[in-house]
């Protein structure tokens, strides 16, 4: 047996015959076969034999196909199976728990990825970031200095492009070749020109009467506003076609199939078309509302008119298409007569109710509808509540009653009850009380947040009784004791924020009754009259807030204060004295009560004052505003005597340094004020102001390399301080050293890159041309800083764009209301192109925010001529003394 002979040993091999073609292999040729050699298959044979082994795989079942089938992908499984109502449903809740899920990380994401890029940029920025200043540079090179740039040496790129030149035949602005394979269709494009001449025929259609009108003048003209549709559009709507007709014909009585053929044709311009597919879909579709009212939409008023008189008759209990067919109608009585008609066959439709109430002007006809309405419909709220509001108060309770027995776990109907007890002047609190007892016993129940929120749309209505009851009977539902006070605070914050101020104001009220020793409780409270109460009910809510907190002195203070604003300084002096005997050792009412003898022109009582305290209250505030005084007084002495004392006693207080230094300055002993200085700085190396007085005394004094010193010095001891860096850049400018000013702030931009102050500084270093880029890269590095935003608003001013200036003002506003800088140059800018409703607005809105800081704010507020002066006229002063809005 092995030793037999194969059969085809020793033969020649058939024509064409290639060792391992099924697998892919090909005839070639080597050296040792060139002569007897033959040829190797055609590709015809190739092909051939390839598809002789395909089809031999397929009769034996070899197709691996399924293997590779995605497990997810059930095609394969159940493409049979019908999607049905329930798995669609189950489709939705899927996806919507995945986008409320996706919503609910949405904003840790994206705080997440924006770290991370920030984390990103710092660690590897773009060369497009890091030489962003040196482009911008680019524009000071001169044309000489561009032209004088050295060439590049190799020029084979310019040979390749010469070569690539060379073989362009087509003009540039020549016919683009189609792509292989593609070819365009005139005969498509012929039928467009035909469709577009039958739309505009059916668009001129009378399809009343049922004969066409053509303009013979407008007609050809009018052609050209038609726009024609490319063949690939044309091609989408055959394909469209043929589908919705596919879709037609397999199951005619599905009506989105008919509705969309029709708006299909409707999209192409062939509105008669569009009609006849809407009428067969109704013929086929004769239960379908959706169908009708497509129809009706289709055609004229008239027409329509038929159609929904067809529509109710197959369909009589539709409320859309009663609705609709009254909506067609012009007259009121035929509406009225359509509804009625249509209330005979949906009797407990409440759209149709509210529709025909809401046509009948005559209050007693109104009611009788309403009367009959509830009858019909008994569960609905709605015409329960418009029938109450219609019958007078007795009535009105007997509706309401009615109502609640009839749906008792509607919150609505008492609510409503509520407030027709508190527009009769009737007691509330107690209806209230016993209403939510009962709801609170019912599985309906409203929780505490959503009782406040009826309690909110009960203030919006006016109802301010009804909202403070509903308040204090639910406030306190569910909170453990312990956290009692930290929620109704949120509460009453989030309340404010709504804007509902009635409602926080009843918070604090009961929040006031169940904890009245709590201080911070009477400074909400008494910050919120204050911003959005009256006179009356702040006096009032601080008078009794002292006799239960009498050693909160920011309750007293502002008592004085709102006295004094209101011109009743006696009564001030009054608070001030009792708060005296509550809080002897307060410094703070010891100066509020200075503060009010001097403005007023008491001095004297004010020094006596100021006596008292320093041996009562003994601080270093009281030592500086006792040296101040007497400085406004004009008593040098006196006050250089209180400054050596209280500087024994506080040494490290870099204010009582800072005003002997500015006493001897304007004495004009410079040697003494030097040494106050030096003395100074040993004592409070970390005072920035006292360093910047240091330097600016030897600037003064014509020592210019030793003030540069002395700033060097503090930058050393106090390193990353904007401040001292600004100093810094500004003695040169002021010395006329510009170039190395700008040197000193690129240095201080690498040190403080994130400093408003200097990038603010910056953008007036830079030429006009370039400002523009300048104040972009200040406001990227700077996020919300007060400084650049007054920079960005002064550059528009400076190129008259007045209404974005004026924006960008408000923004500085809203960033630092404390920044006195940001109203001045923002009332300066309205004295040059505003009107004087604008500056009182401004100046109001000054006055409640009671700026402290600012460059040319403490220069003028600080200064001895403004002292007593109220806080405009010291708006007026500082806008003054800015420098001009310079463009150069």
């Amino acid at each position: 047996m092995f030793g037999a002979t194969k059969d085809f040993l020793g033969k020649p091999a058939p024509a064409g015959y290639i060792a391992g073609l099924g697998r892919g292999a090909t005839g070639f040729t080597t050296r040792s076969d060139i002569g007897p050699a033959r040829e190797g298959p055609t590709e015809a044979d190739i092909a051939r034999l390839q598809e002789q082994a395909k089809r031999k795989a397929a009769e034996n079942g070899d197709d691996d196909d399924e293997r590779f089938q995605d497990p997810d992908n059930e095609t394969g499984l159940f493409n049979t199976a019908p999607y049905e109502a329930d798995d669609e449903e189950a489709d939705q809740i899927y996806d919507a728990i995945d986008a409320k899920l996706d919503e609910r990380r949405k904003a840790r994401r994206e705080a997440r990825e924006k770290e991370m890029q920030e984390k990103l940029d710092r660690e590897r920025p773009k060369i497009q970031a890091q030489f962003a200043d040196l482009k911008r540079g680019l524009n000071a090179v001169s044309t000489e200095e561009w032209e004088s740039l050295p060439e590049v040496g190799n020029i084979a790129g310019r040979n390749r492009k010469k070569a690539t030149l060379r073989e362009k035949f087509a003009p540039p602005n020549g016919l683009a070749t189609p792509a292989p394979g593609s070819m365009t269709n005139f005969r498509e494009i012929g039928e467009a020109n035909k469709q577009v001449l039958g739309m505009r025929l059916d668009r001129m259609a009378d399809s009343a009467s049922g004969k066409t009108t053509i303009d013979p003048k407008g007609y050809l003209t009018g052609l050209n506003s038609v726009v024609v549709k490319s063949a690939a559009e044309i091609g989408d709507l055959k394909r469209a076609r043929d589908l919705l007709k596919s879709v037609i014909n397999t199951n005619p009585k599905h009506a989105p199939g008919w509705i969309a053929a029709a708006r299909l044709e409707e999209h192409a311009g062939k509105l008669t078309d569009a009609r006849q597919i809407i009428d067969k879909g109704c013929a086929e579709c004769p239960k379908a509302e959706d169908i009708w009212l497509e129809a009706a939409r289709l055609n004229n008023v008239e027409n329509a008119k038929r159609i929904l008189a067809n529509a109710v008759k197959q369909i009589p209990q539709s409320v859309k298409i009663w609705l609709h067919a009254a909506q067609l109608e012009t007259a009121a009585k035929a509406k009225k007569t359509v509804l009625r008609r249509a209330l005979d066959y949906v009797p407990n439709s409440v759209k149709l109710w509210k529709t025909a109430v809401e046509l009948e002007d005559d209050p007693d006809n109104a009611r009788i509808l309403l009367a009959r309405a509830v009858e019909l419909v008994p569960l609905s709220v709605e015409l329960w509540i418009a029938l109450a509001r219609l019958e007078t108060y007795e009535n009105a309770r007997k509706v309401l009653n009615k109502a609640t027995k009839t749906i008792p776990t509607s919150h609505e109907i008492f609510i409503a009850a509520f407030c027709l007890q508190e527009a009769n002047d009737q007691d509330v609190e107690r209806v209230v009380a016993n209403a939510v007892r009962k709801l609170s016993m019912m599985e309906s129940a409203l929780s505490r947040d959503q009782w406040l929120e009826e309690a909110e749309k009960c203030e919006k209505n006016g109802f301010i009784k009804t909202c403070q009851a509903i308040v204090r009977a639910t406030i306190g539902m569910g909170i453990e004791e312990a956290d009692l006070k930290s929620t109704w605070m949120e509460d009453a914050e989030n309340a404010i924020m709504h804007q509902s101020y009635g409602t926080a104001r009843a918070i604090y009220a009961h929040a006031l009754r169940t904890f009245p020793s709590k201080k911070s409780i009477w400074r909400r409270a008494a910050l919120l009259e204050k911003a959005h109460g009256t006179k009356e009910s702040l006096e009032e809510l601080l008078e009794r807030s002292i006799k239960y907190c009498p050693q909160a002195e920011f309750l007293w203070l502002m008592g004085a204060k709102e006295r004094w604003n209101g011109g009743d300084v006696p009564g001030a002096r009054a608070i001030l004295d009792a708060a005296f005997g509550a809080n002897p050792n307060s410094e703070q009412i010891w100066l509020a009560a200075v503060k009010l003898e001097a403005e007023n022109g008491e001095h004297g009582r004010a020094e006596m004052l100021l006596s008292k305290a320093r041996e009562k209250a003994d601080t270093m505030k009281v030592w500086m505003k006792s040296a101040v005084l007497e400085r406004q007084l004009g008593k040098i002495n006196e006050a250089l005597q209180l400054l050596d004392q209280g500087l024994v006693k506080y040494p490290t207080a870099d204010k009582l340094w800072m005003i002997r230094g500015q006493i001897l300055v304007d004495r004009g002993d410079t040697q003494k004020a030097r040494e106050n200085y030096i003395k100074a700085l040993k004592s409070c190396p970390k005072s920035v102001p006292l360093w910047i007085l240091a330097s600016r005394l030897e600037e003064k004094a014509g020592l210019l390399t030793k003030a540069r010193a002395l700033l060097d010095k503090a930058r050393l001891l106090n390193p990353k301080t904007p401040d001292l860096w600004l100093e810094s850049v500004r003695i040169e400018l002021r010395g006329s050293n510009a170039n190395f000013g700008r040197t000193q702030m690129a240095k201080a931009l690498q040190e403080c890159p994130t400093s408003g102050l200097l990038w603010a500084e910056s953008v007036w270093l830079e030429t006009r041309a370039q400002r523009k880029g300048k104040i972009v890269d200040a406001l990227k590095k700077s996020e919300n800083s007060a400084h650049v935003l007054i920079t960005a608003a002064r550059l528009f001013w400076s190129d008259r764009q007045v209404e974005k200036a004026r924006s960008w003002f408000l923004r500085a506003e809203k960033a630092d209301s404390d920044l006195g800088d940001a109203w001045a140059w923002h009332y300066k800018f309205e004295v040059e192109h505003g009107d004087e409703t604008r500056k009182q607005e401004l100046v109001m809105r000054c006055k409640a925010a009671e700026p402290r800081h600012g460059e040319y704010w403490q220069a003028v507020a600080k200064d001895l001529k403004s002292a007593g002066k109220p806080l405009n006229e010291i708006l007026v002063l500082a806008a003054a003394s800015l420098p001009p809005n310079t463009v150069a």
